[in-house]
């Protein structure tokens, strides 16, 4: 769906991207998420009213994080076009689950200390994110790819507040102590840019690919040489 024009020996800015997202993943995981392998670990209390919930929620979301990046790769996506296909219904799938699950649980974080108004954002969030699915969905089932490509980097970039959120909050220090305000805060900042961004990131992408014929013309021939008869 994603791939910029490089120049030779240049790292390319979508793996810089996509090598941030790995550094999020892995961070997110072990600082956030390592109670799921300690069944001792006191965030259990918290979760315990909705935690089969919230294993549908995680196991969708994670799908949708972990497999989205490989629909990026345009060699991927020409060589192996059913997989670009599978992957990419899993992706929607895996976003019309955690939506509504996401709005769901935050309801009833309500009953631990989050105010409405967290409820809400997160209807909010999880209806941006369906949406732009939806009509990514809908321009490719019509084989209409720019506008597929467009809406599902936004619809990625929604997707990602998830890893996001959770970094800022634990390197700025945020969470020490936590705070709802604080966090809901956060999570509006963070959803409010989140489509901002993709479109700067569509911009950049369509540049490029505006630009690359142009530059390919400008680029000398090669010298044919004659050999003369004598």
């Amino acid at each position: 769906m994603m791939d910029g024009v490089s120049s030779p020996g240049l790292i390319r800015p979508k793996t810089i991207v996509f090598a941030v997202i790995i550094a999020m993943m892995a961070y997110v995981l072990y600082h956030n998420e390592r109670f799921l392998i300690d069944s001792s670990h006191p965030a259990w209390q918290h979760y315990e009213p909705f935690k089969w919930s919230l294993l549908v929620h995680g196991v969708a979301g994670a799908c949708a994080l972990f497999l989205a990046p490989m629909q990026f790769f345009e060699r991927l996506r020409r060589r192996y076009t059913t997989v670009h296909r599978v992957i990419g219904g899993i992706y929607v799938a895996g976003v019309f689950i955690l939506g509504p699950l996401g709005v769901y649980i935050q309801y009833l974080d309500e009953d631990q200390g989050a105010s409405r108004s967290f409820t809400i954002e997160t209807v909010m969030q999880s209806g941006i994110l369906m949406v732009t699915t939806a009509i990514g969905l809908y321009f490719a089932l019509k084989r209409k790819f720019t506008p597929h490509r467009q809406w599902m980097i936004r619809s990625y970039a929604v997707a990602l507040t998830f890893l996001e959120i959770r970094v800022i909050f634990s390197l700025t220090g945020l969470d020490q102590p936590f705070n709802w305000a604080t966090l809901e805060t956060l999570v509006w900042l963070c959803v409010g840019s989140s489509l901002l961004i993709a479109d700067i990131v569509n911009q950049i992408y369509d540049l490029n690919t505006a630009r690359a014929p142009e530059v390919a013309s400008r680029d000398p021939k090669p010298a044919v040489v004659r050999l003369s008869h004598p």
